[in-house]
């Protein structure tokens, strides 16, 4: 099984710059690039939250789960 971040996608579908997420949900731009990329070993629900009200989303939307 693998996590994959869709975080980009759903970023891109809205619009929405890095710059301006970052600034939101109180993290820096580069571990957001991080969190993009589905380089973190965890994310706060928190953080999952703040982004989810951001773009409008549910957390299924940018998190998803794949069988290998």
């Amino acid at each position: 099984m693998a996590i994959v971040v869709k975080l980009a996608v759903v970023m891109a579908d809205r619009g929405v710059k890095s710059k301006d997420l970052a600034e939101h949900i109180g993290i820096t731009e580069a571990n957001l690039s991080l969190l993009k990329q589905g380089k973190v070993k965890g994310v706060r629900f928190e953080t999952i939250d703040a982004i989810c009200d951001y773009l409008d989303c549910e957390p299924g939307d940018i998190i998803k789960r794949e069988k290998t």
